[in-house]
């Protein structure tokens, strides 16, 4: 039976005969150096950006559904889109907060955004797609072709 499938986008995928896998990659070795380096209240807002959302996938009788918990967005910073049976989910959200005072001016601003894109089973009617956000998670409705939704169960009697 199909399943939604996650695509690997720009992944860390080495294909050398050499192991590197003792070697630490140079943003961890800098995670590393700076979570060590520093007392937590340094770091407390260094990386608040939005990070990878997990996503449940429901296989249903009529249709798949991929649930998304990312709250504090609006429905208007996401960007959802089917190209060559592939479902791309994206946000990009900037921020920006200004202070002024009598003496200093202070202005913090941010970007943030993710991707998480899926292979789409021939089985979904791609035209019948549905997203609805509320309460802080993305509901994306697929409804399988009808010749792709289950049966009920049929019991054959013996004559």
């Amino acid at each position: 039976m199909s399943t939604l499938i996650p695509t690997i986008k720009n992944g860390n995928k080495r294909n050398h005969d050499y192991n590197l896998a003792s070697l630490p990659s140079l943003p961890s070795w800098f995670d590393d150096f700076l979570g060590k380096s520093f007392g937590n209240e340094f770091m407390s807002n260094f990386n608040t950006g939005i990070t990878l959302p997990a996503v449940n996938v429901i296989d249903g009788a009529n249709e798949f559904v991929v649930e998304m918990a990312v709250p504090g967005l609006d429905k208007s910073d996401f960007d959802i889109n089917v190209d060559n049976n592939l479902l791309s989910i994206g946000v990009e959200k900037e921020t920006e907060q200004n202070e002024d005072t009598e003496n200093y001016t202070r202005r913090e601003f941010g970007y943030s955004s993710f991707k998480r894109t899926f292979s789409i089973p021939e089985s979904v009617d791609t035209d019948k797609i549905s997203a609805s956000y509320k309460d802080g998670i993305m509901k994306i409705m697929l409804p399988k072709r009808d010749e792709a939704k289950k049966k009920p169960l049929k019991n054959i009697k013996i004559s």
